[in-house]
């Protein structure tokens, strides 16, 4: 009995050791800046999660959002919280704008339309030549039937949806138009991503004339704000936690030899080999050209690109 009574007293006395020693190697203490900075010293890509402060006004193509409004504050607050901890892709984003933007910022200026439309390509396409599921294709995601209404080229060979300048130039057409229609550049852009019909519909059946009044699809009712995000993390981009040096970014496929093409092109393999490049670099620069060859119809002429 004494031996048991001896045994039980050592093993309260272990446990109680073990458990102070626990408690001061674990004790809780508040998270400081400085104990944010130790621990991720040592680590390559730390990451602080915190929320987002509106704190100014935001506009769209020189239109104010309603902030004061708890529901567009609020749907704002959300596009920029996604966006902003969304890091690969709002990366690749950051990091394309420099190769695209010089392009579309001087068509947009020819054009006549607010500089802030270069980020509805972003939102449409992430400045890559999507497809999207319902066919619509290229940076500006236009569907065929409206690709085909401002003379974008759609055809076996040829899809000129994939052609940045031609299809900027027809993206400013066709929004010039629909500012015209619904008059501000906020339901144009709307009216871009859902279609006229279905806006003019929606307009009619809702009696309203502002976008942040309405209720929409979804996709429709984020979309401006999404742009409106994109626009701030491009501008502040360092404010939101993206640190890039100018050799991280894209440059633009500028440096090129633009060849006139009159003829049919039997073997686009040997077109390019013809001029110094590969056929995978003549995709790269041209990605409007579908095929191995290209057929030309007589009287049209096309210019390709190739690296220098």
């Amino acid at each position: 009995m004494r031996i048991s009574w001896i045994n039980a007293l050592f093993a309260a006395l272990l446990s109680g050791a073990l458990f102070l020693s626990y408690s001061d190697k674990h004790e809780t203490k508040p998270t400081t800046s400085s104990a944010i900075h130790e621990i991720t010293a040592d680590r390559e890509l730390p990451q602080v999660v915190q929320s987002i402060v509106l704190d100014k006004q935001y506009f769209f193509a020189g239109e104010r959002l309603p902030t004061e409004h708890i529901d567009v504050k609020e749907r704002l607050e959300r596009e920029l919280l996604v966006n902003s901890y969304r890091h690969s892709s709002t990366l690749q984003y950051l990091k394309l704008m420099p190769r695209y933007f010089p392009l579309i910022e001087s068509i947009l200026k020819q054009e006549g339309l607010p500089d802030d439309f270069k980020y509805l390509a972003v939102a449409e396409s992430g400045l890559r030549m999507a497809v999207s599921p319902a066919g619509a294709k290229g940076i500006w995601q236009f569907m065929k039937g409206t690709a085909q209404e401002y003379n974008l080229i759609v055809a076996s060979d040829i899809d000129e949806r994939y052609h940045v300048e031609k299809s900027t130039r027809a993206a400013c057409k066709y929004l010039r138009d629909l500012k015209k229609q619904f008059g501000s550049w906020t339901l144009a852009a709307a009216a871009y991503n859902m279609g006229q019909t279905a806006l003019s519909r929606d307009l009619k059946t809702q009696k309203e004339t502002s976008y942040y009044n309405l209720n929409l699809s979804r996709e429709t009712m984020r979309y401006i704000f999404r742009i409106v995000a994109l626009k701030e993390l491009h501008q502040n981009s360092q404010q939101y936690g993206y640190f890039l040096e100018s050799s991280d970014l894209y440059r633009p496929l500028d440096n090129v030899q633009v060849i006139p093409v009159t003829e049919t092109i039997p073997s686009l393999a040997d077109f390019a080999h013809k001029y110094g490049a590969t056929y995978r670099e003549l995709k790269m620069y041209n990605p409007w050209l579908l095929n191995h060859k290209f057929a030309i119809t007589s009287g049209r002429t096309y210019y390709i690109q190739l690296p220098r």
